[in-house]
């Protein structure tokens, strides 16, 4: 060995120590030439302010190097693995995106890194449920940064993208591709992510299973015979694709009159079980058909943001799902 070379081992080794303080120990590659440092950082799971900063204080630390002339950072990321969980309904009206919302919030209180993926992308609902209408999402690079909620909930919508009543008619291909620009986005450390998915079984629906299939689904429906109709159609395309039917949730499911009391069933009682128990998979829970949900709904603060008693049916539905997500993660 030439002393010269003895020499650039030293200094490459100066240059690696210094870039692991300077980093926190998130540099590696070090590569040196010429006076010219290409050094590689791994900025997984940082908010791209963070990685902007520690980028630039690594070049800085190590060009005060004598040696050093030029610093160049190739920032790098491991791909995270996310959850996905698919909420559907094979009708619409029946709920699913309420339902969406407030699971989203109540297992983000659980202790879940939860992200929301508006992908009703015909019908979109999150901006209003959420109470983000006004807010646009950025974009870094080719991929969109989701907009924070008022409450922890990040998410991405076709809602924050058109105009106001902009009527959103788009083949198939084009809808595909707004589900996919939705969904890789920059989520920072959300690991996971809840899909408000559309009604029915068409398109859309296909391009998640094709693309970001999801671990489970979450099947949403009143007790009225025609919604559990069109119920059962959307789990056999969750079947026949091998995503599990994590369960089923029973929507508008009786009404308490707010004068005498009295609780009456204008869209049946028991449907939604009754066919969760027909068709062998677990019944997730119902939530009652309130004035007060839709109130708070629409005015971008919904039941479980609330807290109270409205807010307990979808905490409870929350809490199965967060079990189920647990035991799927121990190989249960």
């Amino acid at each position: 060995m030439t002393s010269e070379t003895h020499s650039n081992d030293e200094l490459r080794t100066r240059i690696e120590e210094r870039a692991k303080g300077l980093s926190g120990g998130r540099s590696g590659g070090v590569r040196l030439q010429d006076g010219i440092v290409t050094v590689a950082l791994d900025v997984s799971g940082l908010d791209a302010p963070v990685r902007e900063d520690l980028s630039a204080q690594l070049r800085d630390g190590l060009l005060l190097l004598p040696e050093v002339t030029d610093v160049r950072v190739a920032m790098t990321a491991q791909r995270k693995a996310r959850t996905i969980i698919a909420v559907g309904s094979g009708k619409g009206g029946v709920g699913k995106s309420t339902l969406a919302t407030n699971i989203a919030i109540a297992l983000s209180r659980l202790g879940r890194k939860v992200g929301m993926v508006d992908a009703d992308i015909y019908g979109p609902s999150q901006p209003r449920l959420l109470g983000r209408e006004d807010t646009r999402p950025e974009a870094q690079g080719d991929k969109l940064v989701p907009v924070m909620s008022p409450h922890g909930i990040p998410f991405l919508s076709m809602g924050q993208l058109a105009k106001p009543g902009q009527a959103i008619a788009w083949r198939g291909p084009m809808a595909g591709r707004a589900l996919e620009q939705l969904t890789d986005a920059h989520w920072g450390d959300v690991d996971l992510l809840i899909v408000d998915l559309p009604p029915g079984t068409g398109d859309i629906q296909l391009s998640m299973l094709q693309k970001f299939k999801p671990a489970g689904a979450v099947i949403v429906s009143t007790p009225q015979d025609l919604a559990l109709i069109d119920a059962a159609r959307a789990i056999t395309l969750f079947r026949d694709a091998g995503v599990p039917v994590i369960g089923m949730v029973e929507n508008m499911a009786g009404y308490a009159c707010p004068h005498c009391g009295e609780v009456s069933d204008p869209f049946g009682n028991g449907g939604a079980e009754s066919e969760a128990a027909a068709l062998d998979m677990p019944f997730l829970g119902r939530v009652p058909l309130d004035r007060s949900i839709r109130l708070g709904s629409d005015a971008g603060v919904p039941p479980v943001a609330q807290g109270g008693s409205l807010a307990e049916p979808f905490t409870a539905i929350a809490a199965r799902i967060d079990g189920w997500i647990t035991s799927q993660s121990a190989g249960g």
